[in-house]
C-alpha cells in the first residue's frame, strides 16, 4: 500500500467526508474513493459504511486506523524532523484542540512562535473518539479538553478560554420554538456521544440524569462534530455544545438554544505528566502570560 493511500484513508477516517477529505489533501473526490475501494479490495471487507449523508467507519476501519495510526505517525515524524531540520527547527510541539481552533485562540500560537521561532507548533482538530487515549499513545503532545479532568497520569495546565452552553436542535424540532431549554427537558429526546469517554468526564459535559433523576439518553456515538451536527439536523438527536460553535457553523437547518442550567465550560492545556518538557513549559507560560478568553 502507498503511503499517499494510508493518508488517505486516515484523513477520512478522521472527516469522515469524501469532500473534505480531497480538499485537505489537495486531491480529487474520486481518487479518495479510488484509494479507499482497493484497500477494501485487498482487505476482503468494507472499512466504511456509506450512505448519501453519512461516512462512518466499520469494526474493520476501526481497527484498521487504530492499526495504521502509530506506523504511519512514526514514518511522518521522520520525514517531518527531517523537513524541520533543514529549517533550522530543532524540535515541534502537536497540540491537539476540542473547541474549534477560531481566531480568538491564535494569540495563543502566534506568541508561542514569536517566542521560540526555533521550535514547530503544530495546531490540529481533535476527533472525540478516545481522546485521552491519543495523549497517552503519543498521537498528540498536548491536548486542550473542557475540565475536570481526573488522570493520574496527567497535568492539567493553565485555561485557555471559557464558554456558555447552548442545545443544538433541528430547524423543525418541537423545542426549536423555545427561547431556552432547561436541563430537565433534555431527558424527554435522544443525544450523541463519543467513544472512550470516562464516565466522569463525559456526565460533566452531558449529565447522565436530569436534575429530577429522569436519565438522558445517548442513541449514535461519533467520532467528529460535524458527524453529530449532521444527526441533529436530520432530527435524529438533539446535542449540547459550547456557544463558540455558532461563529464556526452557519448552518439555516439548526436553531441554537441556550441552557441557562448547565454550568460554563473551561478548557485547558492537558499533557502527560511524565512527557512534560521544554516546550509544553513554554507554551504553558505563553497561555498563562495572555490569560483567559472568553467566548
Amino acid at each position: 500500500m502507498e503511503l499517499r493511500d494510508i493518508e488517505i484513508f486516515l484523513v477520512l477516517a478522521e472527516e469522515l467526508h469524501f469532500g473534505r477529505t480531497a480538499q485537505r489533501l489537495h486531491v480529487s473526490a474520486a481518487r479518495v474513493s479510488q484509494a479507499i475501494k482497493q484497500q477494501e479490495r485487498r482487505i476482503g471487507a468494507e472499512l466504511f459504511t456509506r450512505t448519501s449523508r453519512t461516512v462512518r467507519l466499520t469494526e474493520v476501519g476501526r481497527q484498521f486506523r487504530d492499526d495504521l495510526q502509530p506506523v504511519y505517525a512514526g514514518l511522518h515524524e521522520s520525514l517531518e524532523r527531517a523537513r524541520l531540520a533543514a529549517h533550522g527547527i530543532t524540535a515541534r510541539l502537536r497540540v491537539s484542540l476540542l473547541p474549534f481552533n477560531l481566531v480568538d485562540l491564535h494569540p495563543y500560537w502566534k506568541a508561542f512562535r514569536a517566542r521560540y521561532p526555533q521550535w514547530g507548533l503544530q495546531i490540529r482538530q481533535a476527533t472525540f473518539t478516545d481522546v485521552f487515549g491519543q495523549l497517552r499513545n503519543g498521537a498528540t503532545d498536548v491536548v486542550v479538553p473542557w475540565l475536570p479532568v481526573e488522570e493520574p497520569d496527567f497535568t492539567v495546565g493553565p485555561a485557555l478560554c471559557t464558554d456558555s452552553r447552548i442545545l443544538a436542535v433541528a430547524a423543525d424540532h418541537r423545542l426549536a420554538g423555545r427561547d431556552s431549554v432547561p436541563l430537565e427537558l433534555f431527558a424527554d429526546f435522544p443525544h450523541g456521544t463519543a467513544l472512550g469517554m470516562p464516565d466522569y468526564w463525559e456526565d460533566s459535559y452531558l449529565p447522565f440524569h436530569t436534575p429530577r433523576g429522569r436519565p438522558i439518553e445517548r442513541i449514535a456515538s461519533a467520532d467528529h462534530a460535524d458527524e453529530l451536527i449532521n444527526l441533529v439536523g436530520m432530527g435524529e438527536i438533539i446535542h449540547g455544545f459550547p456557544g463558540h460553535v455558532t461563529r464556526y457553523w452557519g448552518l439555516s437547518n439548526i436553531r441554537w438554544l441556550p441552557v441557562p442550567d448547565l454550568t460554563t465550560m473551561t478548557f485547558a492545556l492537558v499533557w502527560r505528566t511524565e512527557s512534560e518538557n521544554d516546550l509544553i513549559r513554554a507554551l504553558a507560560d505563553t497561555v498563562r502570560d495572555l490569560g483567559v478568553f472568553r467566548f
